[in-house]
């Protein structure tokens, strides 16, 4: 099925074609970036750091470390956007060089041993969502699709396999208080790698649902899905209503051994599962080949920052936050990783006996209606194949999806 627009239409700025040309690097065609705005500095920033990349992708740690000292000379996390996100991907490929250097192994690489996230993340991810749709998108689209396959049902349990601070979850209990049928329980069983985080988390949801008189339970879990070696621990009662949540990103690891984690949720058979996606590979790209996600990182990321300068100045304490503590990391997580079997997650749902459910209709329509009024342009929302994808001048940044289990036989 071919992709449906419901929101926006704005042509790509940029080809990057110029910069295409260095060593045949494979471009996509259709992914708009604003490293070319800003006219000859950024395409030689860009050159410089694509290959200062080459370099570390084939081992070559002394031209790499000289080409990334000429570039912290030339452009800072302060400047354009060009520059800001250049410098965070060279200071990702420092870190990756470093560790080299120290142990013969990116020893910084794997996303499961990053460091149990701060206080300080989490606030950064409430700037971000107040200077961006995509933390809102993810939370109303999930919202929309859980309320529609909660219809006639009075006893709900949610899993959100990474909680963080609850704050998609008093949009639902709004809509949710709002049926005639009222319900008899809701809870939610949310993980987490931060007790402290859970317990006030819990609190803060308890006290909403209260002013909404909904019959709330919360349970925090320390740890990850892929680590629950039994499925009777998260507590499925009779007639209950089973909701699997995970919205992604790249700032720790969510969900530990990703086929235990598989195995998990198809016992659980859930009534639902939402997933919210970055449209960036796991790996080294299918072929190991490191420059090919950087590539792709880098287009990706160049949409992030250019969509945040698009609204915010230079200048912006807010703006510098999100880039300095999510974006930065995210970026220094994908650069240096070497993830092996990092799994697709709507590929092995399928395999698994899970099947798409649709977002077309009320979810879309909604979507576009959210987007509509929020106070940004420049984003676009697509529906493709009964998923919904965000995007910053058509690079898709995120893509919404919801599964059912297979009826059994």
């Amino acid at each position: 099925m071919a992709a449906k627009r419901v929101h926006g239409d704005y042509p790509s700025s940029t080809d990057l074609s110029t910069v295409k040309r260095h060593k045949d690097l494979d471009f996509p065609e259709d992914t708009t970036t604003a490293l070319e705005d800003d006219g000859a500095a950024a395409i030689n920033l860009l050159s410089l750091l694509l290959q200062c990349a080459e370099y570390v992708a084939t081992d070559h740690l002394r031209e790499a470390s000289i080409l990334l000292s000429e570039i912290s000379e030339t452009c800072s996390p302060f400047g354009s956007s060009p520059e800001r996100v250049v410098a965070y991907f060279a200071q990702a490929l420092q870190a990756r060089v470093i560790s080299t250097y120290l142990s013969g192994a990116c020893s910084c690489s794997q996303l499961s041993e990053s460091p149990i996230p701060s206080q300080k993340i989490f606030a950064a991810l409430q700037t971000f969502n107040s200077l961006s749709p995509l933390i809102k998108f993810s939370h109303f689209t999930a919202n929309q699709a859980i309320f529609q396959a909660l219809d006639g049902e009075d006893s709900v349990h949610i899993i959100d396999l990474d909680v963080m601070q609850g704050l998609q979850w008093p949009g639902l209990f709004h809509i949710l208080a709002s049926r005639p049928r009222k319900l008899r329980s809701i809870r939610i069983t949310g993980f987490g790698p931060s007790s402290d985080v859970l317990a006030s988390t819990g609190r803060r949801l308890a006290d909403f649902a209260a002013s909404l008189s909904l019959p709330f339970e919360f349970r925090p879990i320390v740890g990850k899905i892929g680590n629950v070696t039994d499925p009777s621990r998260l507590g499925r009662r009779p007639g209950e209503a089973v909701v699997v949540h995970w919205m992604q990103h790249r700032l720790y690891d969510v969900t530990g051994n990703g086929i235990d984690a598989l195995e998990i949720v198809r016992r659980l058979r859930p009534n639902l599962i939402t997933m919210v996606e970055q449209e960036l590979s796991y790996d080294d790209g299918g072929g190991g080949c490191f420059l090919g996600r950087f590539v792709e990182a880098l287009h990706y990321y160049s949409a992030l920052f250019d969509a945040l300068g698009d609204g915010l100045g230079e200048e912006s304490g807010e703006r510098f936050t999100v880039e300095q503590i999510v974006l930065a990391t995210e970026i220094r997580n994908i650069v240096g990783g070497k993830r092996r079997g990092v799994m697709r997650w709507k590929e092995e749902l399928s395999r698994v006996g899970f099947r798409p459910v649709s977002l077309r209709g009320n979810p879309a329509t909604q979507a576009g209606l959210l987007l509509g009024m929020l106070p940004w342009n420049g984003y676009t929302l697509v529906e493709e194949n009964g998923t919904l994808r965000l995007g910053w001048k058509d690079l898709s940044l995120l893509t919404a999806s919801a599964w059912q289990s297979q009826p059994s036989d």
